[in-house]
């Protein structure tokens, strides 16, 4: 039964990695197609509209979302009750941005941002009309549905904003590909995914889910608002090609991890709540999840930040190389992520939304006095202070679960420190191939099989447990399909 297990929480994880990695690669082709067509000006126009519509965005689900995952008895009513209270809200909050997007673009002082805000905003309904279909997806674990919805909207909205980009719609194409792109993702999910709202509501289960989600609203309504904050300074005191490079180099490293950090974030939440009253099973899967993560992770981000220079002068050409520097430093930052991701999904599937709040509070009073510090300095030193902050705040997500599962911090981090150790190693051979007189996409070819084969060699030299668990998990699903 626990091999069973086991090959399912795999299985929807590979479903969900191939989902987020297929969308992603193709997002990614269309990134260095739009970024040699487009300037990075009109990347810093688009970064300042996201900016809002990404904080309301937190609004679409209202942790309503995940108190529906985390509920072991969600049932018809719990589900359409949230349906519509999404829906209602995301109408609202549209409205919202509609009527203040003069005054978004007075901040700036552009008023041809009035129109760009409007557009973009449709996502905020249309997200309303997915995000419980997400939930469903979650819930019932069937994560190879968003798959196909993924992946249809991707490749359409590539499609069009390509089209765009070359008739000369500049920052046009990118507002009408992601906003084609949600809505053509919402249109395959709804068809893939057979659950249909019901003519029921109930006001006591809303204030049932409620009462465990609004915790979690308001812990990623300031996490979002003040990771967002900084690209608010950047964008208003500095220049919109500061703020272009500074997304850029967080895109690179951003573009692995979150397809893997989703990946698991929507499969562990359900998992864990459905062995919630088994503490020492929740501990075994936090740890594995850890280990694993971090095994495919640590070598990747600094394989990204080794070959970063070579990266960005072979795709996006000399205009954007003042991103390198935010690569490393943000391929540093999101290296700490599966640890950040693990803890916080284990104590959100334990019940403790309350913990889940408080050290939100903790983190971000230390972070917003890093900000301080660092803003007098440029988008540079804004980066790095992010990046203390993260090494503050994973301190701050591992300290519960040494009470919770009895899995704390510095037990983490010696599971941990031989996967980062051999990406160490790993990284110094790949920064020795700079010195090799070859092409640029020559040199960016030997340092990735370089890079792969070192790594792989060292992990199987020194029988590294994520290594072994992973090609055992996938010989018995290979042997499974077989039979």
């Amino acid at each position: 039964m626990e091999s069973f297990g086991k090959r399912k929480i795999f299985s929807n994880m590979l479903w969900r990695f191939a989902e987020r990695i297929g969308a992603q690669l193709v997002q990614f082709v269309v990134s260095i197609i739009l970024a040699r067509i487009l300037a990075p000006e009109d990347y810093g126009t688009v970064a300042l509209i996201t900016v809002f519509i990404t904080i309301l965005q937190v609004f679409v689900d209202s942790g309503l979302g995940t108190a529906l995952i985390q509920k072991k008895s969600a049932d018809k009513i719990d589900f359409s009750t949230v349906f519509y209270t999404n829906v209602s809200f995301c109408v609202v909050l549209y409205l919202i941005l509609f009527f203040t997007a003069p005054l978004i673009a007075g901040f700036y002082n552009n008023s041809s941002l009035v129109p760009l805000i409007r557009v973009l905003g449709i996502t905020l309904i249309v997200s309303g009309l997915k995000s419980i279909q997400q939930a469903y997806v979650a819930k019932n674990m069937i994560f190879k549905k968003f798959f196909f919805s993924t992946l249809a909207g991707t490749i359409g909205a590539a499609a069009i904003g390509i089209y765009l980009a070359l008739n000369g719609f500049g920052v046009w194409a990118l507002v009408v590909q992601q906003v084609f792109n949600v809505t053509l993702d919402t249109v395959v999910l709804w068809m893939t995914v057979k659950w249909r709202p019901t003519m029921a509501f109930s006001l006591t289960r809303l204030k049932g889910l409620f009462s465990y989600g609004w915790k979690l609203l308001v812990s990623t309504l300031i996490d979002t608002v003040f990771n967002n904050a900084r690209q608010l300074i950047i964008g208003k005191f500095y220049s919109g090609e500061d703020l272009a490079f500074y997304n850029r180099g967080k895109l690179f490293p951003n573009l692995i991890v979150a397809n893997i950090n989703t990946s698991m974030e929507s499969v562990l939440l359900p998992s864990m709540s459905n062995a919630q009253d088994k503490r020492e099973q929740v501990k075994k899967m936090t740890k594995q999840s850890i280990k694993v993560s971090v095994f495919v992770l640590a070598p990747l981000m600094v394989g990204m930040a080794c070959i970063s220079n070579n990266l960005v002068n072979f795709l996006l050409t000399d205009k954007w190389m003042p991103a390198v520097p935010y690569i490393w430093i943000f391929s540093v930052w999101f290296l700490l992520w599966p640890i950040h991701t693990v803890n916080l999904n284990a104590i959100k599937a334990m019940g403790r939304s309350d913990i889940f709040l408080k050290q939100e509070i903790f983190k971000k009073i230390a972070g917003a006095a890093i900000m301080v510090v660092t803003v007098w300095f440029g988008p540079l030193a804004m980066a790095l202070g992010m990046l203390v902050e993260g090494i503050i705040s994973q301190i701050i997500n591992t300290w519960p679960n040494k009470k919770l599962l009895g899995y704390g911090y510095l037990e983490q981090i010696k599971d941990i420190l031989p996967y980062i150790g051999l990406s160490v190693i790993m990284g110094g051979a790949v920064l020795v191939c700079n010195l090799f007189n070859l092409p640029v996409a020559v040199v960016l070819l030997i340092q990735v099989f370089i890079g792969a084969g070192i790594y792989l060699i060292l992990a199987r030299m020194f029988k590294l447990e994520a290594l072994e668990y992973s090609l055992d998990l996938i010989k018995s699903m290979i042997s499974k399909k077989r039979s």
